[in-house]
């Protein structure tokens, strides 16, 4: 894959496929902005070198056609803002402005187009709609990570109308897998992974190829529960992989034959229903009541799993150990968090994988004191699997 800094971008035009798939508000204004943070370094690149810029993104998932809340145009006040700069928009990607506009961008300019998913051939990799993007730049910049493991149109199928010289993988897109490579081919040992959410279904690729690299595995979040009725337990109204069961049970001595501390939370924070105003207890992971639920990892767990992290030496998190949107049920997560954070500073290296643990990470604070804050938590699971990411195989 060519990089950034094996390319000039002297009078060219660059084409950069950034992941601005940012959360907004009911207001539409922006809640967080680390990805376009994350891409900025890329662009400056460009325009330092006396390139110009045009900016495809996609946001959220619209359905029919554009709409106000998934537009790009609520994001140009902020984007001129963080490039201190006008950043021009120029509305439909194949409108007859938006061509008009790129052709006449001149050096050091930045030009937003709308949202690419506005047309139903972005997600369906059509070649026809890749080509006609094509024509927007004189060079191809991928650097939106977080959409590398999607054969969408903009992210894997237009690079194949530039030239093989003129696909480059933007410093964003660098950056992750040289953060995953570490974690996957170099790690310090003790090695310790922690995976949270909700479905085992979803991790379950990822597990069984850890349990080759980690010596601690700590199993949080909802999926927990179905690790706990695998081992016999009763976990009352909590979430249930039913049909999960037998392979929770089959990971665990997978675990134990390959000599990997599996860790189960052992407590839970339990309650009535899924609200933060329920009435909320403690019990073990394995004798739930009937009519209650668990929501987060318990006081004793907490202990346990943060104690494993701060003794650990490289740290990959991924998925949160509750429902930490909900004040009641943030305290596993946070003690995880603060627990990571302590280990990096005693010379840990941890990777936060994206997604829900991410915001965690911002929201509680701990953004600055993390080796590396991956961008696609997605993407970033692919690629830890194994799975070859086509937004990468496209560069070449």
């Amino acid at each position: 894959m060519k990089t950034l800094d094996q390319y000039n971008f002297a009078g060219r035009r660059a084409v950069v496929r950034v992941d601005f798939n940012v959360p907004l508000d009911d207001e539409l204004r922006i809640t967080d902005d680390t990805r376009i943070r994350a891409a900025t370094p890329s662009i400056k690149k460009i325009l330092a070198d006396g390139g110009s810029v045009v900016l495809l993104s996609h946001m959220g998932r619209p359905k029919g056609g554009p709409d106000k809340k998934n537009s790009l145009r609520n994001l140009v006040l902020r984007l001129q803002q963080e490039y201190g700069q006008e950043v021009k928009f120029g509305g439909d990607v194949l409108g007859q402005e938006a061509t008009d506009m790129a052709n006449n961008l001149q050096p050091g300019e930045i030009l937003l187009l709308d949202n690419v998913r506005f047309y139903a051939e972005e997600e369906k990799g059509d070649a026809a709609f890749a080509q006609q993007l094509a024509r927007l730049g004189d060079v191809y910049v991928n650097d939106a990570f977080g959409a590398a493991h999607r054969r969408h149109a903009s992210t894997a199928v237009m690079a194949q109308y530039f030239a093989p010289e003129d696909r480059v993988g933007g410093y964003l897109l660098q950056s992750e897998l040289d953060n995953a490579k570490k974690v996957l081919e170099h790690p310090d040992h003790p090695f310790t992974a922690i995976m949270g959410g909700a479905k085992i279904s979803d991790k379950i690729e990822i597990i069984e190829r850890l349990l080759d690299k980690v010596d601690n595995l700590l199993i949080g979040g909802a999926m927990a529960y179905t690790f706990a009725v695998a081992e016999g337990g009763s976990i009352g109204n909590s979430l249930l992989e039913a049909d999960k069961v037998d392979l929770a049970a089959s990971l665990i001595q997978k675990a134990k034959d390959k000599g990997v501390n599996l860790v189960l939370p052992g407590d839970s924070i339990i309650a009535t229903r899924f609200a933060n105003d329920a009435d909320i207890d403690v019990a073990g992971n394995h004798t739930i009541p009937a009519t209650w639920m668990g929501l987060d990892i318990g006081p004793e767990s907490r202990e346990i799993f943060a104690d494993i992290i701060r003794n650990s030496k490289t740290i990959l998190w991924n998925g949160p150990m509750g429902v930490f949107e909900m004040s009641n049920f943030s305290l596993g997560t946070e003690y995880v968090a603060r627990a990571v954070a302590e280990a990096t500073e005693n010379g840990a290296y941890s990777l936060i994988g994206g997604g829900d643990s991410a915001a965690a990470v911002n929201q509680l604070g701990f953004a600055d004191r993390v080796s590396y804050i991956s961008t696609g938590g997605g993407a970033l699971l692919e690629y830890m699997e194994g799975k070859e990411l086509p937004g990468v195989a496209a560069l070449g």
